[in-house]
């Protein structure tokens, strides 16, 4: 992007509205293009979802090639395809060795800094921000639209209006409200007449009806490893394996994020969605008929079973379960249960809890630049637009490539 102003000229003002690494990242690239640009943040500071996200070490990216990179964005791959064909994976990562921050590959693939923190990369990110001219309002909250295009904003000290020659709008989702991202900016694109999918989570738990019993004695254990076995939308057997944990409300981790779209969307269409968990991979049916036929030698069943399949407590007590306290009587039916333990769930966990959300404006409502149809000059950017991700670095990769796709537009558009 090079569109400097002509020496002498006034440079054209653009407002980020959003502090997310969607909204800084445009906001970098919008300056480094010559503009000027202030940049609106709801809370006392920008990047705090950024930051609790790094809290347990921050997943920048994955290493995953494409198009299988690609593929993680389900319906929308093909669109955030473009978007990450000016902005990929290694140029997330050499854009985070620009800021002195090199990454290294996990062993699940996954991209981190070296020091695993989100804390400083943020720190220098906004310090360079501040050095390069960008403009940082902080307790500014967006609220829509003046009667003369100006944009609403509510400050500790009452309303006032914004004005702007282009605005980003990097709002987020539903997810996390405490740390800004509310999804109250739906009502105000709706009255615009931009078209805005309802708000689901994504990357998130589900709802079981455990037995009182296992909700006291088992809730929080893990359940590693487990294959998952499932259907999507059109019926075609699903499998993946990885980590979970029983919780008490239900299912939660990184398998079941990663599979959490087929499982919400089921539970729309159905009312619910059937999980299947096989507890014991590396054994089959019939090894594990022969394993549980061994004589027991006064043990009880519950103690059999785990000594005679290699599985933990808690995965007994979810035979127990699914099979009742007489079990034992059926080892037929224990085997099946082991490689494909029924779990019911009933709804996904509400948005608040959940570390993404699907739905905002439609990817129809704006052009290739990611400006709005409704709204000449207003583009989008990150989480608030209508695409989905599992976790593994997928999600930030996207909302740094969005915002590159939204910068590059507004400068073309303000040519």
């Amino acid at each position: 992007m090079s569109s400097r102003a002509e020496p002498g000229a006034v440079a054209k003002r653009v407002a980020v509205i959003g502090g997310g690494p969607a909204g800084l990242f445009a906001a970098e690239r919008l300056r480094a293009a010559g503009l000027s640009v202030d940049l609106y943040e709801a809370k006392g500071s920008p990047g705090r979802k950024f930051l609790i996200a790094g809290k347990g070490g921050l997943n920048l990216t994955h290493s995953e090639p494409r198009p299988q990179f690609d593929g993680r964005y389900r319906e929308r791959a093909a669109e955030v395809a473009g978007w990450l064909d000016g902005f990929d994976a290694d140029a997330l990562r050499r854009w985070a060795q620009g800021l002195g921050v090199d990454t290294y590959v996990g062993s699940s693939g996954r991209v981190f800094p070296l020091d695993r923190k989100a804390a400083p990369l943020l720190r220098g990110w906004v310090r360079r921000l501040k050095e390069q001219g960008v403009r940082f309002h902080v307790q500014h909250r967006w609220l829509g639209w003046n009667d003369d295009g100006s944009l609403r904003m509510q400050t500790g000290e009452g309303e006032s209006a914004v004005t702007a020659d282009a605005t980003v709008l990097a709002l987020g989702g539903g997810s996390w409200p405490e740390l800004g991202s509310d999804g109250a900016w739906l009502e105000a694109l709706r009255a615009r007449g931009v078209d805005v999918a309802p708000l689901q989570p994504a990357n998130c738990g589900f709802d079981i009806d455990w037995s009182g019993h296992f909700r006291q004695r088992h809730a929080g254990s893990p359940l590693k490893p487990v294959v998952a076995h499932w259907r999507d939308l059109h019926g075609t057997p699903q499998q993946l394996q990885g980590e979970c944990v029983a919780s008490e409300y239900g299912i939660e981790g990184s398998l079941v994020y990663a599979i959490a779209a087929d499982l919400r969307e089921t539970i729309n269409r159905d009312g619910h969605a059937l999980l299947e968990l096989d507890l014991v991979p590396g054994r089959d049916e019939a090894r594990l008929r022969a394993d549980l036929s061994r004589p027991r030698k006064g043990r009880s069943f519950g103690e059999h079973l785990r000594r005679a399949t290699g599985i933990d407590a808690a995965k007994a007590a979810l035979v127990f379960e699914i099979l009742g306290k007489d079990a034992g009587n059926d080892l037929d039916t224990v085997a099946r249960t082991l490689k494909h333990l029924p779990l019911r769930l009933l709804r996904p966990r509400p948005m608040a809890e959940t570390i993404s959300t699907a739905g905002g404006v439609r990817l129809e409502a704006t052009d290739a630049r990611l400006m709005l149809h409704a709204l000449p000059g207003v583009f989008c950017a990150g989480e608030m637009l209508d695409w989905e991700a599992p976790t593994g670095g997928y999600l930030l990769t996207a909302c740094y490539a969005s915002a590159l796709r939204a910068a590059e537009g507004v400068v073309e558009w303000l040519r």
